[in-house]
């Protein structure tokens, strides 16, 4: 049993790195390294194909997007494993 103060444990916090196509998709479509950064470590996790990890997470956005107001700009990145860290090979938003 614990007495209660935190133990503090050492995390390493994994690298991410972005492929010249990932880097001109989120210039088209709105998204940020930091979006993509935290969509990545906290956001949902799930299988992509050809051996590809997703990860989606919703932000609140609140202002436009070319144009149009939207309330919730949702990131999804898709990348790679490469040793302990992640290659985010593509990234979409969605606006809604």
């Amino acid at each position: 049993m614990t007495s209660g103060v935190a133990q503090r444990q050492k995390v390493r916090i994994m690298a991410v790195r972005f492929h010249q196509h990932a880097r001109e998709r989120m210039a088209e479509r709105g998204a940020t390294e930091q979006d993509v950064t935290a969509v990545v470590g906290e956001g949902e996790q799930f299988e992509a194909k050809f051996s590809r990890a997703g990860f989606r997470r919703n932000f609140v956005f609140e202002k436009q997007w070319r144009g149009k107001y939207y309330k919730t700009k949702q990131v999804e990145a898709y990348a790679v494993r490469e040793g302990e860290d992640w290659l985010v090979v593509t990234v979409i938003a969605r606006y809604f």
